[in-house]
């Protein structure tokens, strides 16, 4: 993990595990990660959690899930999360690198998420079991001659699989309206470029369409304009520096790309309700 103490902690695949694919598995109080797990930091790798039993608490973006039973739970790099109750947990954890994880996988991971834990049904749940159970005969044979090819492709299986459930509750694209796919790529777009681009004029001359069409393709399809959408993510990134660094408002807002400080602390209390250092104290206390 980090040591900086001006900015979210970070957990790095190769500080923490030393290699691109790790597993571990047993009640989650009884890992060695616990008590960092309960505090709020973010990974560079990707996680997926297979849940047998019990509850799990937890908060992701300061959204709170709570988890019983039969369920997968992916965090995405970079996501914000801490571990908040357990009880009777037990977990079977892929922890695995951007370089492990297929293309093809990786690019429908980036297309879905964020997405919120998955209650599987008792089928399905065998198979990821089945799953998983095969990744871990994998990763204790290190003597096999092909060994991290072996341990990848079983791994890639099993994230093939959990993303497939996730993907069916998604529309398939060749179902999208012309609207929906221009908000998809929007979207796409949004979450690369928000520290540099703020005005929604840029973002249709990115997508080569009017800045009126692009409004009217993401108003239709969720309900709210352009400029919701882009505030929405900055201020998300804002909460997250404000909440889990000591970073000053001035150094939060320059980061995300403002000059004009007394602009940012306007549109974070009209968008949030409160001033930046308010919510910093109602969160820290």
């Amino acid at each position: 993990m980090s040591g900086n103490p001006n900015s979210i902690p970070l957990n790095t695949m190769a500080d923490t595990f030393g290699t691109g694919i790790f597993l571990e598995t047993a009640s989650l109080k009884e890992l060695e990660l616990y008590e960092q797990a309960t505090q709020a930091h973010r990974d560079d790798y990707h996680l997926f959690c297979v849940q047998e039993k019990g509850t799990t608490t937890f908060e992701i973006d300061f959204q709170r899930h709570q988890v019983a039973g039969a369920a997968v739970i992916y965090i995405q790099p970079n996501q914000v999360h801490r571990v908040i109750n357990l009880e009777k947990v037990n977990l079977r954890v892929l922890i695995i690198s951007h370089d492990n994880l297929n293309a093809d996988i990786l690019r429908i991971l980036q297309e879905i998420a964020p997405v919120k834990p998955l209650k599987l049904s008792k089928e399905t749940f065998d198979l990821v079991s089945e799953a998983i159970s095969l990744c871990f005969k994998f990763f204790e044979r290190k003597q096999e001659t092909l060994y991290q090819s072996i341990l990848k492709a079983s791994c890639n299986a099993l994230a093939a699989l959990i993303t497939s459930q996730y993907l069916a509750l998604a529309k398939p694209t060749e179902n999208l309206s012309r609207f929906e796919i221009i908000t998809k790529a929007f979207k796409s777009i949004l979450e690369r470029d928000f520290v540099l681009t703020k005005r929604p004029a840029d973002y249709a001359e990115k997508l080569k369409i009017s800045t009126v069409y692009l409004n009217e393709c993401v108003k239709k399809t969720t309900g709210q304009p352009l400029s919701y959408h882009i505030q929405q993510r900055i201020i998300l990134e804002a909460k997250r520096l404000l909440y889990h660094s000591n970073k000053s408002v001035k150094e939060i807002a320059f980061e995300l790309g403002y000059d004009d400080y007394p602009y940012f602390s306007r549109l974070f209390t009209k968008t949030v309700g409160m001033t930046a250092l308010s919510f910093r104290k109602k969160n820290l206390d």
